[in-house]
């Protein structure tokens, strides 16, 4: 956006391997009225907007294997990943908040990641490719901001993702309000009615991206994926869906599906 602001006041630490660039950072962002935290990971290639898992923190993926899975596609210089913060306590599991207020916490957090994070993540590396990705409620986030804002990214990626609210209660019965109340601030953070209700301006930018997301064949979560498969397929947007055997839905199942997914045509 043309009004953005980059944070300017920010907290920095470098920490320079030999072959790969480290960074922290850390601003009061003015879209959540809190400090956010975020890792970079490389120096160089597509810029990879990173989504932790629920209620997961900037460094999750660290911690868990993914970095040193993406290693090669860092040090090449091919990607470079941007680690950023939830807010998912503060928001859809925000036990103790209306539905409205959930769904309002997390466009505000999609206000966060467009108006502070991209135009930060500009100022590192100038290349325009732009990849959302990430893995459980990760991969929701990553679906659900490109979907809003297609303009902003080329590619995204979800891994084991939910992506209708409805069949997620199903699994987690904590999003069974969905029965009784819903919105359009809602609609817009639920993804198969957002792309079957969306414009058919919406729906040409959306086109223009590469949409991938695999999952499990014994993830409860498999029907939602199939329904948002379907959507997408009603609309004629072009997608790369992928059914992995077994459950799938663990770290060691996401470090195999990402290397095919980040730079690949979403073949597997």
């Amino acid at each position: 956006m043309a009004d953005a602001q980059i944070p300017v006041k920010q907290q920095q630490t470098t920490m320079q391997t030999e072959v790969m660039n480290r960074e922290y950072h850390k601003w009061h962002s003015t879209s959540l009225g809190r400090e956010m935290e975020l890792l970079i990971f490389g120096h160089a290639g597509a810029r990879v907007i990173v989504f932790p898992t629920s209620c997961g923190r900037f460094f999750d993926w660290e911690n868990r294997g993914m970095i040193e899975a993406l290693r090669h596609h860092i040090e090449q210089g091919w990607i470079q990943l941007f680690c950023i913060d939830s807010v998912d306590f503060e928001s859809w599991w925000n036990f103790d908040a209306h539905p409205k207020d959930k769904a309002l916490r997390h466009l505000a957090y999609h206000k966060y990641v467009i108006e502070e994070v991209l135009p930060f993540t500009k100022t590192k590396n100038d290349n325009d490719y732009v990849i959302a990705l990430g893995a459980s409620m990760g991969a929701y986030h990553a679906i659900d901001i490109a979907l809003r804002f297609p303009e902003h990214f080329n590619r995204t990626v979800g891994m084991s993702g939910p992506y209708d609210i409805a069949q997620m209660s199903e699994p987690y019965n904590i999003f069974s309000w969905i029965f009784d109340y819903n919105d359009d601030n809602i609609n817009e953070c639920n993804p198969v009615p957002y792309v079957k209700t969306a414009s058919n301006e919406k729906i040409e930018k959306i086109k223009k991206m590469d949409i991938i997301f695999a999952i499990g064949e014994t993830d409860p979560l498999l029907r939602g994926n199939q329904l948002f498969a379907e959507a997408l397929g009603e609309r004629n947007v072009p997608h790369a869906f992928r059914i992995w055997g077994g459950f799938a839905h663990d770290w060691p199942y996401w470090h195999e599906m990402v290397l095919h997914y980040i730079g690949g045509d979403g073949s597997k």
